[in-house]
């Protein structure tokens, strides 16, 4: 029996994370393995792991399409996998990271000989200025002048420096942490830890280490009594910029949706209600528009430079996705931006190298004075009016589309949203329709909502009037899948999907398909962007209610006929063949 932990997380952390850790845990089971499954979400983490959890496990599972912070599972090996994956193929996933855990080669830790130690220490303060790197050469001096090894990671604002190693870390005898801010102490299982503040590291060195060896106490098992030696650390982890998008949308969505629900409130008093100061339906257009959808594209650029660049990203992404705002370079305008910060803040970072007396001055006024500034000069004198261009032609044909046109963005808008059930290309089409939002563009958010409906609403009207072709356990999950539909989650779909692919799949795209082109057609226009058919309820949030749900009902039923055509009944469970 193999001991697995691991992560799931989707940008919108509604219903992958879930499903993903659901399938996990049950096939795990199911192979008589042992695994832990901490939920990343947007309502935060669920059922985080133990340090000491992490220290026991074989192997690490990320399943996610944001990024995840590592840093914890340092010493193992990690197999890296979307939730998409985890849900559709989990015994496979769960395999091949098995299969990455008996590759990783392990040592033993040799003992210190007698007098001899082996020290491994992290510095850190808030600032990451002086102290980080007065302690650290102080621990160093000390810990010479006793004959000890010694090695010391420092922990500022630009990152870790001298970060300690897989074998430094296994063969230590003792850890000594001195920080004023959270160290992430998992990759130090089975070590004898001792923590204190970073000040005392600095004004006595030789006490902190008498203190460490006399009073530091064994962090969760002693792995190095009844394992091998902490194993060979993997690659860093892949990142790409379909990861870094994902991690500002996912960032951005609770302010859209917020922002969005809010403007659908105020026209609860009527589609113009807003203009008139000093009531309700003002005050809420403006938190909702004025205030939540002005920061959402500034939040989208710093987070996705975050992503690429840690922290020194975050400013000039955050201040990059506000010039595009006041450029009208849009929601295109904050992805140029994103990534521009994220990638000038990354090279800056790596390509200046300052005397120790100065590396202070880096992450506080060289860093996000030069990345801003770069940044900054070029959205202002090149990126912003082309793409403030692009995006007001984009939107001109958006909004001036005649029928066939208008019936083709929503086949493709609608296909996309089924083609793998909130997956990338799912989300590729809903983070288009979302971006609009800000250029007062709403018909492909009506067209896309409504195709992401029709999936789990078409399979579970087919378990209703179509029972002979779906196994029992099928039947039974009809009624949450609808539930799912209403909600606008497509990825109710999914088990349906996973189990009868190329009879579900067609069934779905082409229902999706039909859903988005009659919304599109038909002149639908949605004000908010999540919500499903309880946003339907607020007057005015949608244009044309009566042929917004005919265009649901006509994409449910084609799912459904589709799929009474292609399935065929079942005998004692198993698809008859024809």
């Amino acid at each position: 029996m193999s001991k697995i932990v691991a992560v799931t997380a989707c940008p919108t952390g509604i219903a992958h994370t879930h499903m993903a850790a659901e399938a996990l845990s049950a096939t795990a089971a199911q192979k008589g393995h042992d695994i832990r499954v901490e939920r990343q979400s947007s309502q935060g983490v669920q059922d985080a792991l133990q340090p000491a959890e992490i220290a026991a496990a074989d192997v690490v599972v990320i399943a996610a399409d944001i990024h995840v912070d590592e840093a914890r599972f340092t010493d193992k090996p990690v197999y890296r996998t979307t939730p998409s994956r985890a849900i559709t193929q989990t015994a496979a996933q769960i395999d091949a990271a098995l299969a990455l855990a008996g590759e990783e080669s392990s040592q033993m830790a040799n003992p210190a000989t007698p007098g001899t130690l082996k020290v491994v220490a992290i510095t850190s303060c808030p600032t990451g200025i002086a102290h980080t790197f007065m302690a650290a050469d102080a621990l160093k001096k000390a810990a010479t002048a006793r004959g000890w090894e010694i090695a010391v990671e420092t922990q500022g604002s630009v990152g870790s420096q001298n970060t300690l190693t897989d074998e430094q870390v296994a063969g230590a005898d003792l850890v000594v942490i001195a920080a004023d801010t959270h160290v992430d102490d998992a990759r130090f299982g089975g070590k004898k830890v001792y923590k204190t503040s970073v000040g005392a590291a600095v004004k006595g060195a030789a006490k902190v280490l008498d203190a460490a060896v006399a009073e530091g106490e064994v962090l969760g098992q002693n792995l190095a009594d009844t394992v091998d030696a902490l194993k060979a650390k993997r690659a860093a982890a892949r990142t790409g910029p379909y990861q870094h998008l994902l991690t500002g949308v996912s960032y951005m969505l609770p302010l859209v949706v917020a922002g969005g629900l809010l403007i659908a409130l105020s026209f609860v008093f009527g589609i113009k209600a807003f203009e008139e100061e000093g009531t309700l339906a003002a005050a809420l257009m403006s938190i909702g528009g004025g205030a939540a959808f002005k920061l959402m594209v500034p939040i989208l650029a710093g987070y996705i430079a975050y992503s690429i660049a840690d922290r020194p990203g975050l400013t000039p992404g955050l201040i990059g996705g506000m010039l595009a705002v006041n450029l009208n370079a849009g929601f295109l305008g904050g992805i140029v931006a994103g990534f521009l910060a994220g990638y000038v803040a990354r090279w800056l970072r790596d390509a200046i190298k300052l005397p120790r007396t100065l590396e202070g001055l880096k992450p506080v006024l060289i860093l996000p004075l030069l990345s801003t500034l770069i940044t900054g000069l070029i959205m202002v004198y090149v990126v912003g009016e082309p793409v403030a261009a692009i995006l007001a032609a984009m939107t001109s044909f958006l909004q001036g589309l005649g029928t066939t046109n208008a019936v083709v963005l929503g086949l493709i808008l609608g296909g996309m949203m089924a083609v793998d059930m909130g997956g990338p290309i799912n989300k590729a089409a809903y983070t288009f329709a979302v971006g609009l939002l800000t250029s007062d563009t709403y018909a492909p958010m009506a067209a896309v909502m409504a195709a992401g409906m029709t999936p789990p609403l078409g399979l579970a009207l087919a378990t209703l009037v179509a029972k002979n072709r779906f196994a029992p356990e099928e039947r039974e999950a009809g009624g949450a899948a609808a539930v799912l539909g209403l909600s606008f989650i497509t990825e109710g779909a999914i088990p349906f999907a996973a189990k009868d692919p190329a009879r579900v799949i067609p069934s779905i795209i082409v229902g999706s398909a039909v859903a988005g082109a009659l919304s599109m057609v038909l002149g639908c226009q949605l004000m908010a962007p999540h919500g499903g058919i309880f946003v339907l309820a607020i007057p005015n949030a949608v244009t044309h209610l009566g042929a917004y749900a005919a265009s649901v009902l006509a994409g449910t039923l084609v799912t459904t006929g589709m799929l009474i055509v292609l399935k065929k009944p079942l005998r004692d469970g198993v698809a008859a063949t024809a």
